[in-house]
């Protein structure tokens, strides 16, 4: 039987380990080669929407990266959630291997039963290792076909420098990943908004009223402590160091910075504090042309209409060092001529590409605005007709 965990124990140990407060954030500078991230490992910064890269320190080093593995499984299961594979209040019996997780953990028993909901609490809140075994074992069958599926999705995503052993990041041999493909992992994360309603929550509670309730205190502190923190992940190893991948959102813009092995929980938070601090404090996020407006016309073939709207997927945003004007901005659109019936709304038909000067600072998709019908046979004899002829009889 596994020891009851008191609220006063865990807040002792928790606030222990996170006792500062970011009350003064570092006023980050704009000067080339500022080292942000100081003695940390490596560092990446890129703005969430437009993929803008505002800052990098050894962001292609593969380093082991501890908890932060578990972006990738709460990736794969939103993504399981929207495709309705599951649902949020389904319940998740927990296996004996589950339970017997090590590290960081939510005390799950073998054959407890834990909603999606809350085992998605668990894992992005306390970062339990074993509410991600036993939400992949869910999803997948076993957490090793649940592996699989992690590193198809990294290479999905065009990932060079990711490989996946576990769900939960605990030491393996082989398992690493960099601050870059870290921070493209987040972004596709973060297309499931829905994540940040556990991610951006600072406490919450499993079990509550029983016997065995038990606390859950974020343990990303600048949740609390940043505003505009809504998430993502931090995660620790001796091998690893202090680990942090955050996100903020302010105005219109959201960030996320990624710092791999910083010497101390002090120093992680304070380098990820600097880090949003410079990205906000030097730079301006600007909206040359809205979501779902029209970019141009493509096109059908055999459709029964003759051509469909070509829309932008996101707004088309740039990012700019701040005063800097847009006057040097240029977009060109790269679109098809022609999709052939049926075709569905959304499909992708091309892209909106931003450029300052000749440098490509973003890319937008473009997509079918509805849906593009197959016309019947008699309207398209009639259209081969008027092709062969001129006139329809």
């Amino acid at each position: 039987m596994k020891i009851k965990v008191k609220k006063t124990i865990w807040a002792a140990i928790i606030f222990g380990a996170a006792a500062f407060i970011i009350s003064n954030h570092a006023i980050a500078k704009e000067e080339e080669g500022k080292d942000l991230a100081e003695d940390a490992l490596s560092a990446f910064v890129m703005e969430a929407e437009t993929g803008q890269v505002l800052y990098h320190k050894n962001e292609e080093e593969k380093l082991p990266p501890a908890s932060m593995t578990k972006i990738m499984t709460l990736l794969l299961t939103m993504e399981a959630l929207d495709e309705g594979q599951i649902e949020l209040d389904e319940e998740v019996r927990a296996s004996e291997r589950a339970a017997s997780m090590g590290g960081s953990q939510i005390f799950l028993e073998e054959g407890e039963l834990m909603t999606v909901d809350e085992l998605l609490k668990g894992i992005a809140i306390a970062s339990g290792n074993d509410a991600s075994v036993a939400m992949a074992e869910h999803i997948a069958g076993t957490e090793e076909k649940f592996i699989k599926k992690m590193n198809e999705k990294a290479e999905e995503l065009n990932l060079k420098h990711t490989k996946f052993q576990n769900t939960t990041g605990l030491p393996a041999d082989d398992h690493y990943t960099t601050a870059k493909d870290l921070a493209i992992i987040s972004q596709a994360l973060l297309q499931h908004e829905k994540v940040l309603e556990y991610t951006g929550k600072y406490e919450d509670y499993l079990r509550q009223g029983e016997d065995n309730e038990f606390w859950l205190v974020n343990t990303n502190p600048l949740v609390k402590h940043y505003d505009g923190v809504d998430g993502l992940k931090t995660g620790y190893t001796n091998e690893a160091k202090y680990n942090l991948t955050a996100t903020a959102k302010k105005d219109n813009m959201r960030v996320i910075t990624v710092l791999m092995g910083a010497g101390t929980p002090k120093e992680r938070n304070q380098f990820t504090a600097s880090l949003l601090d410079y990205a906000f404090q030097n730079h301006d996020y600007h909206i040359l042309a809205e979501k779902g407006e029209k970019m141009g016309d493509v096109k059908v073939e055999k459709g029964r209409e003759t051509t469909v709207e070509a829309v932008l997927a996101e707004n088309a945003a740039v990012v700019l060092p701040k005063g800097k004007s847009a006057d040097d901005i240029t977009q060109k659109v790269n679109m098809k001529k022609t999709v052939t019936a049926p075709a569905k709304a959304e499909d992708l038909v091309g892209t909106l590409q931003i450029y300052e000067n000749e440098e490509l600072l973003s890319e937008t998709e473009l997509v079918l605005k509805k849906d593009a019908a197959p016309a019947d046979w008699p309207s398209l004899f009639k259209r081969t007709l008027f092709r062969m002829t001129g006139k329809v009889s």
